[in-house]
């Protein structure tokens, strides 16, 4: 029998075995408690155990279980709220009250709860890794699509009727090629730290629509897409991964709550539950997975809930559905890699990480992407990882290595945040690498002009910048008239474009069609007072008729339902700045 030797933290050791391979997955200690091995000698074996490892002694048992760390995947995973190793916490709550105990071995699926089960194949079938044997009804708005392992191939020689089943009930037999017949059940387990396979990679070409302006039209991401959200204490990183997970049109979403503070688990579960879906009308949670795992619950598992999140995500884009992961946040993930590493002695890199940070890193936004399924069906999982530099430092070792993996940088602002200019990201710092492969949507489905416009809002935005470090030196006092212009307008766009209040029926989600709109008023805005301001007539005279304030004020005056209203403001525009020509 396999005994422990040593314990240090959550790494422990085990002298002059051969039993155990390669990320393993072991029980530890009389508790049984769940670990995976990370590191294989002649000596010793050393295993990462996911759970508090508070009690243990040398001399206790280990026990292998023959299979890597894996996930159940099947119905009941949407509405659920796991831990960082896929154990539902509701279970673990009527079992151990608020506190998980060690050791606590529940399923992560609930084995009782029966299925309204639809069979799919019939006897005869030759049945592919990923084809759909059967679905069933897993909420009001999601059907889960059962589908064969990617690694089985075989002919179908026995079905059940249509009716209701558990999880673990047998529903399709299979004959292999090698005459072994192998029974389907409705769930089926998967190795997190390994990728789900897929037909192949397509080409990015639709934006994960989100209705917050600044994401939408100034920087935009894809279905299958990447980005960052770094931010330091206080600039809203969770606030707008709250939101996302609200509003993007994604079919599903992952919400992964690594090392968060325990407070903001608690906000996030009691707001998904109350949150009504606007596109369906029902319950938010009918297409959530939350995981949380929280700062004081063992550090290790902070490994395994990213990778626990990121297989659920594949699982259901395998089924053909579009997933969007709210990661939050990666820092306190690559803190907990550290950790271990220091346990481990092994030599750090740049501020204690460990070197294999970038590839850890990249390994999983690498997972993201816009792919044909092994059943022909289009599916995509979308990443949207928060980043929490200490001190708002960009430049350390997490936010530069997520940097280079991600094609979208969305950089909050301390100051825009302590302006409750929400959402802080910070035009100037951030950037998107995929408006090129959406150009041919936003052409299609919005506007020719909608890149156009785009571009002209970020111009001037940019020409802002630079004037206000003239203006810092010697005032606006001593600009000419057309600059002082883009100032004006430059807040106008600050204010009444990319600033939105989550609290207004009408800004919370704005739609395309309102955001090009509320661009092509502000131009129109923006080029007849040009004309104006030609003719000699200052910036403060136009500013007392309350145009600009009037041009803010859209967002709230101009319900989404109603974009013919835009119409109305600009002809209002046009009238008020003529007669100001002729007064003058």
């Amino acid at each position: 029998m396999n005994t422990i030797f040593s314990i240090n933290g959550p790494v422990v050791k085990v002298r002059d075995t051969k039993d155990f391979s390669m990320l393993e997955m072991v029980y530890v200690g009389t508790k049984r408690l769940i670990g995976e091995v990370i590191g294989i000698n002649s000596e010793e074996t050393t295993i990462q155990v996911y759970e508090s490892t508070t009690g243990l002694k040398p001399g206790e048992p280990v026990e292998g279980s023959g299979m890597p760390m894996s996930a159940t995947l099947g119905p009941g995973i949407l509405s659920n709220i796991f831990d960082g190793i896929e154990r539902p916490l509701k279970q673990l709550e009527n079992i151990s009250g608020a506190f998980i105990a060690e050791g606590s071995g529940v399923s992560s699926l609930d084995t009782v709860k029966k299925y309204k089960v639809t069979i799919k194949a019939k006897v005869g079938d030759m049945l592919e890794g990923g084809d759909i044997y059967a679905v069933c009804p897993e909420t009001p708005v999601i059907e889960h699509r059962c589908m064969l392992h990617p690694k089985l191939r075989g002919e179908v020689v026995w079905t059940a009727e249509n009716g209701e089943y558990t999880v673990n009930d047998k529903v399709v037999q299979i004959k292999t090629e090698k005459g072994e017949t192998v029974d389907l059940t409705l769930c089926q387990k998967w190795p997190i730290k390994q990728s789900r396979p897929f037909k192949e990679r397509l080409p990015i070409s639709k934006p994960l629509i989100t209705g917050q302006r600044v994401i939408d039209t100034i920087l935009p991401i894809a279905k299958g897409g990447t980005a960052a959200v770094p931010g330091g204490f206080g600039t809203g990183k969770t606030m707008t991964q709250h939101q996302l997970a609200k509003w993007c049109d994604a079919d599903i979403i992952v919400y992964i709550g690594c090392g968060e503070r325990g407070n903001e688990m608690t906000q996030v579960l009691e707001e998904f539950s109350q949150l009504i879906d606007p596109r369906t009308g029902k319950a938010l949670t009918d297409r959530t997975v939350l995981i949380a795992n929280t700062s004081n619950m063992p550090v290790a598992a902070r490994e395994a809930s990213i990778y626990t999140g990121i297989t659920l995500a594949e699982y259901y884009r395998d089924m053909g559905y579009h997933i969007a992961i709210m990661a939050d946040s990666t820092s306190r993930w690559a803190e907990a890699l550290r950790e271990i590493s220091g346990r481990l002695e092994e030599m750090p890199a740049e501020e204690g990480f460990p070197a294999y940070l970038p590839s850890r890193i990249s390994d999983f936004y690498e997972r993201a992407g816009y792919v044909e399924t092994l059943n022909g069906r289009e599916g995509s999982v979308t990443i949207i990882g928060a980043v929490s530099p200490q001190g708002s430092d960009f430049s350390e070792p997490v936010t530069q290595n997520t940097k280079r993996f991600v094609r979208c940088f969305w950089a909050l602002d301390k100051s825009l945040a302590y302006a409750r200019h929400y959402p802080a990201i910070n035009w100037n710092d951030s950037y998107s690498e995929y408006l090129d492969d959406l150009a041919n949507y936003y052409d299609e489905n919005v506007s020719l002009d909608f890149l156009k416009y785009r571009q002209r809002i970020s111009n001037i935005l940019l020409e802002e910048h630079k004037l206000m470090e003239i203006v810092k030196l010697i005032g606006s006092d001593v600009l000419p008239e057309d600059q002082k212009l883009v100032i004006e307008i430059a807040r106008v766009v600050r204010v009444g474009f990319l600033q939105q209040n989550a609290y207004h029926k009408d800004d919370t989600y704005v739609p395309l069609e309102k955001q090009f709109k509320m661009m092509g008023i502000i131009l129109t805005l923006y080029d007849k007072c040009r004309q104006v301001v030609a003719k000699g007539i200052p910036v403060s005279t136009i500013a007392e008729k309350g145009l600009f304030e009037k041009v803010i004020k859209m967002k709230y005056d101009i319900p989404n339902d109603k974009p013919e209203l835009f119409r109305l403001l600009s002809v209002e525009v046009e009238q008020t700045l003529k007669k100001l020509e002729t007064e003058v």
